[in-house]
């Protein structure tokens, strides 16, 4: 499976934020901990409104928990 154009920095985000587990980010963002773990590890991609609320939960800007990886080929 390919994997998708954009990383993100959720984990460390979590880590930063006293060791966020997946499953209270989920409850957070209305996702379940298994939708967080696959958008983590880029087998998913989010809904627009998922990612931003996600950015919200850290107070962070959209482009600093997602990175977009334009592949010109």
């Amino acid at each position: 499976m390919a994997r998708l154009p954009f990383t993100n920095d959720i984990r460390t985000l979590r880590f930063l934020a006293g060791e966020m587990t997946q499953g209270d980010l989920g409850d957070q963002v209305g996702v379940t901990r298994q939708t967080i773990a696959a958008i983590e590890q880029g087998k998913y991609s989010p809904s627009l409104e998922v990612a931003f609320r996600i950015a919200r939960v850290f107070g962070k800007p959209l482009e600093t928990v997602f990175q977009w990886e334009d592949s010109k080929d």
